[in-house]
């Protein structure tokens, strides 16, 4: 039998370290859905093709392409390097910074976050889950969210890579308005990792 070909391995580089804020509609529109989410969470530490992608998230690679072009227009992911495979081209696909911010967040954004990271909670070997409600003051709130964002940032080291999400919002009080809660509320960013 003959020898298969090897594929390439994939680049070896991280994602541009740094931030892109979250602003325009169009990027809204692109985080609104799990499997976006997904992809951009898979990109995270190294860039991949859409086979590649297609594998690890168990779905078909028309509709890896399809979103990578989604998120590819919104700005989001970026071709990090093209290859001469078999007599094709290959391209491997990588976040355009290491962290999203969203300043105000969206219902549609958030909703697909929270089912795109159901979905890697529920193909997770390990998994820990905790939803807790604190009585802080808006400094505590401020200083909780600071050093929860120090932790996660000094906590990366090596393989393999965990998902972790961090959330602080403030609960709005029965009978209370939510368009007063948001305008009294402090917003921190928040990411997509």
């Amino acid at each position: 039998m003959p020898d298969q070909p090897q594929p390439c391995p994939p680049p070896q580089q991280p994602p541009p370290r740094g931030v892109v804020d979250i602003e325009s509609p169009e990027q809204h529109a692109a985080l609104a859905h799990p499997l976006r989410q997904r992809l951009l969470f898979s990109l995270g530490h190294e860039p991949a093709t859409i086979s590649q992608l297609a594998v690890r998230l168990d779905t078909a690679k028309g509709n890896v392409a399809h979103h990578l072009k989604v998120l590819r227009t919104a700005g989001l992911v970026r071709i990090a390097e093209t290859r001469k495979v078999r007599g094709g081209t290959e391209q491997y696909y990588q976040r355009v910074a290491d962290r999203m911010a969203v300043a105000e967040p969206r219902t549609e954004g958030t909703a697909a976050m929270l089912g795109a990271v159901a979905q890697e909670l529920g193909r997770s070997p390990q998994t820990t889950l905790s939803l807790r409600h604190v009585r802080l003051s808006p400094d505590k709130a401020r200083e909780l969210a600071e050093t929860l964002a120090r932790l996660v940032d000094e906590a990366e080291e090596g393989e393999p890579v965990h998902g972790v999400l961090v959330a602080l919002y403030e609960q709005v009080r029965p009978g209370e308005d939510t368009a007063d809660a948001t305008d009294t509320a402090t917003r921190t960013p928040t990411g997509t990792a």
